[in-house]
């Protein structure tokens, strides 16, 4: 019989199935990672090669696991729950983005096309696949992923194996973190609402000031041409509000380790 290298018994191998499990919850919340553009095996194969790398220098002991595969089913989602609220705040960051991009191409008239977006596979905003491409390059550019990589080891020393719970704090903190999508999408997406509405209250005042002229001909090209403009000439400001955001997210990380240490 064939021993179990790299583990020396049965039970070493459970105990990797529920690093395992933790690891795939992080990587699978992380919309760079997580996304359907990167085939299944590709994910299956860096998952293991993480955990594999990571097992070694955990230093923890495995809690006292049961031969019943049902408490084992139960104790390994567990550990994704763990790595899948971790890997949640990026998710609320590039959700709004996708959203500031939805807004942005309503405001230019793009409502009307649409495109398999190819990080989700589903149909999106052409502008919110613009805009999630930037806050991709600016995701990597600024190491994040190598941030979650270190929060993989640092969340077996803050919160033990079947530690996982859900508590009011956590879910407060969770809730608040949802409602942010919606001011820091309507902050990425405010230079150029301003600049279109201000287009759309200059041609209503033409309109009124020639009936004759065809407003609907001339607001389509002009809304397109000014949104371009005001989003190239603001993309600085588009990746310094980026910036603080994923700069946020190491403090947020620490905030959830410290509630999700609460009492488990």
């Amino acid at each position: 019989m064939f021993p179990l290298l790299p583990f020396p018994s049965p039970r070493e191998v459970i105990f990797f199935a529920l690093v395992l499990s933790r690891v795939a919850g992080i990587f699978s919340a992380i919309p760079v990672f997580g996304g359907r553009v990167i085939p299944l095996n590709i994910k299956v194969m860096v998952i293991v090669m993480i955990s594999l790398v990571c097992f070694p220098a955990l230093g923890v002991t495995a809690p006292e696991i049961s031969s019943d595969v049902f408490t084992l089913a139960l104790l390994a989602l567990r550990e994704v729950m763990v790595g899948f609220t971790l890997g949640f705040i990026t998710r609320i960051i590039f959700s709004a983005v996708e959203f500031s991009g939805q807004i942005i191409g309503m405001q230019m008239g793009f409502t009307i096309s649409s495109i398999i977006d190819p990080s989700q596979g589903n149909q999106t905003q052409v502008m919110s696949v613009m805009q999630s491409l930037f806050a991709t390059l600016l995701f990597l550019s600024m190491n994040i992923h190598h941030l979650f990589i270190r929060t993989i080891v640092d969340s077996f020393r803050i919160i033990p194996l079947g530690g996982w719970h859900m508590n009011a704090e956590i879910i407060s903190f969770l809730v608040k973190g949802t409602s942010d999508i919606f001011i820091l999408g309507i902050r990425l997406a405010a230079p150029v609402m301003v600049a279109l509405l201000l287009t759309s209250v200059i041609l209503g005042i033409m309109a009124r000031a020639f009936p004759q002229m065809n407003i609907f001909m001339v607001s389509m090209p002009l809304n397109i041409g000014i949104g371009f403009v005001v989003l190239g000439l603001s993309l600085m400001i588009f990746f310094h509000v980026l910036t603080v955001a994923f700069g946020s997210v190491n403090g947020q990380i620490e905030t959830l380790f410290r509630l999700m240490s609460k009492g488990g």
